[in-house]
């Protein structure tokens, strides 16, 4: 089997599905801030010169400095800034000053810090349930590959070039990936980079993501990763924050969800290729996970279940 095909990594961005939507460059000069809120989107933001601040919802401020490279796959609202905070009443709005190039700071100020800022979103209807699985935030420095993609992605957005769209998204994945595989490994919160980083872990998830419809069970995973099963257990929870099967169970409804939306397959069909041995299990279960049945599923559009709705 390719090992594109098992490698869990890049399954999860695959399903993701990212689409472009923003590539910028902005520069910024004197005391400057700009504050976006509630955005619901992937965002990047690649430092070509200079330095700036950071601030996250939800997380610590970071100061990126030339050469950084940060990843926010689930961004509900930032804030970046000069270093030294703009005084209060400062204006935040960005001055357009050439196709797809932005001014933060007073219009007299020198230029002082240059970014490649992108926003994109996931097409998927599962990517709650998949971005449980990777960090809030990567922050990455002095890696050139990532500080190479970033222009090409800025460059393939501005132009009107055949087939835009679909190397946008390829150059997505591409970035995604490579970000996400470029965090350090030591200090990565619980999760699947986490758990890739384990090699006793990785087999088993390569095994999980590779063979969804294939019998997984802990005791299986656990000979797969060479463990005991309670030692095995124990290392699983604490790597990806969750119980084995409670990650096997997210990854096959996240691929049944797929199935359902793209609308090619039985629910039979759907059930024998993640793991269920009848239609009337599969419904079961994914009734169980997703509080709707495989068909309310389909009617509404592959859309998420009410919060007041339950199994």
């Amino acid at each position: 089997m390719p090992e594109e095909a098992v490698n869990p990594l890049s399954s999860v961005i695959a399903l993701l599905k990212p689409k472009p939507s923003i590539s910028k460059m902005v520069e910024a000069g004197g005391r400057w801030r700009v504050e976006r809120s509630e955005i619901a989107t992937p965002f990047y933001a690649a430092i070509v010169e200079g330095r700036c601040r950071l601030t996250v919802t939800g997380c610590p401020p970071v100061v990126l400095a030339a050469g950084d490279f940060v990843l926010i796959p689930d961004s509900h609202g930032f804030i970046m800034d000069s270093e030294e905070a703009p005084p209060p009443g400062a204006t935040r709005v960005p001055l357009e000053t050439g196709p797809g190039t932005f001014h933060l700071g007073p219009a007299e100020a020198p230029v002082e810090m240059r970014a490649l800022i992108g926003h994109c979103r996931f097409a998927a209807p599962e990517r709650q349930l998949l971005l449980t699985l990777l960090p809030e935030m990567i922050h990455v420095s002095g890696h050139d590959r990532l500080m190479a993609l970033a222009p090409v992605i800025h460059a393939e957005a501005r132009s009107d070039r055949p087939a835009r769209g679909m190397i946008l998204e390829r150059l997505l994945e591409v970035l995604m990936i490579e970000a996400l595989r470029s965090s350090p490994g030591p200090d990565r919160p619980p999760g699947l980079l986490r758990g890739m980083s384990d090699p006793s872990l990785a087999a088993a998830l390569r095994r999980i993501h590779g063979d969804p419809a294939g019998a997984l069970s802990v005791s299986e995973l656990a000979r797969d990763a060479g463990m005991s099963r309670s030692s095995f257990y124990a290392r699983f929870q604490a790597a990806l924050g969750c119980a084995p099967m409670e990650y096997v169970t997210t990854w096959r409804m996240a691929l049944a969800r797929d199935l359902l939306r793209d609308g090619r397959l039985t629910n039979a069909e759907i059930a024998d290729r993640v793991g269920y041995g009848s239609a009337s299990a599969f419904g079961l279960a994914f009734v169980r996970h997703q509080g709707v049945s495989p068909r309310q599923f389909v009617t509404r559009g592959g859309a998420e279940a009410p919060a007041h709705e339950t199994a």
